[in-house]
């Protein structure tokens, strides 16, 4: 089931080539921990107009999409003037919901799909160029990391870390401090700092990667980590991990929501 309005970035060019590009924000009312995030109002605004905001000024998007689970969603996004569309409400995960977009009529013949977070207003500039890039280089899926600075960054669950192979490529996610430091100092210095990275939530797929990423069951590592690229990962698809500076949490929690406040709340009186 899909419904939507047209774009309001008319002034980019609309990638109907297999080379065009194709920015999809899912979002979604039943959260786990933030009910009804993407409508909770930050200086003023829902958290899904700030997320949208922030992903329209990426020029390596063609198009730009919200992939909603409900009415209101779509309704909140066309009164600020974006694009969305209301997908099936029972997928399980953001990345089901971005298939069904991707493989409707309108959007079939875009070779390169992003998966960009709808609780991330505050991801790194270049995040989205970095992942692309890495699936114009070969890679199945693009994503991102960026460096680690504080012990208490390292430890926290919430904080997903991954571990990458000397090509670049992911070889694990994990809630967990990883790589675990057996002499039990804190991942501070230059050579930690390069081997300790949060995972930023940002994914680019070619169409054939995201077929089968979500074609594919559960995964025993991706149920104890409750992480769904731990699936891609265990079935062989080549995850690349493009390094970025800042990459600012995510808003996942009350505290999270707090500091967004905080942070847009003093963008908006700058303004």
């Amino acid at each position: 089931m899909l419904s939507g309005a047209h774009s309001s970035r008319a002034s980019r060019s609309i990638g109907t080539d297999e080379g065009g590009v194709l920015g999809v924000i899912p979002a979604r009312l039943a959260s786990a921990r933030l009910p009804r995030k993407p409508l909770l109002r930050i200086a003023g605004r829902p958290l899904i107009e700030w997320v949208w905001q922030r992903m329209a000024v990426i020029d390596v998007l063609d198009t730009l999409i919200v992939a909603a689970d409900a009415p209101e969603i779509v309704s909140a996004v066309e009164r600020f003037g974006g694009r969305a569309v209301l997908t099936r409400a029972e997928h399980e995960s953001g990345t089901d919901r971005v298939a069904e977009v991707a493989e409707s009529t309108e959007f079939k013949d875009f070779g390169c799909i992003v998966n960009l977070q709808g609780d991330e207003p505050f991801l790194p500039v270049g995040a989205a160029e970095a992942a692309v890039e890495l699936v114009r280089a070969g890679w199945d899926v693009g994503t991102v990391a960026s460096p680690i600075s504080s012990a208490e960054e390292w430890k926290d669950p919430s904080t997903v870390k991954v571990v990458l192979d000397d090509a670049g490529g992911a070889l694990y996610f994990s809630r967990a401090p990883v790589p675990y430091d057996r002499s039990g100092s804190a991942p501070l210095g230059a050579a930690e700092r390069a081997m300790s990275l949060r995972h930023v939530g940002i994914y680019s797929f070619t169409r054939a990667a995201l077929r089968r990423a979500t074609t594919l069951p559960p995964h025993p590592l991706e149920k104890r980590e409750g992480l769904e690229q731990l699936r891609w990962l265990a079935a062989g698809l080549r995850i690349g991990v493009g390094i970025v500076e800042g990459g600012g949490a995510g808003v996942d929690t009350e505290a999270d929501l707090v500091r967004a406040e905080q942070i847009l709340g003093g963008r908006e009186e700058s303004t």
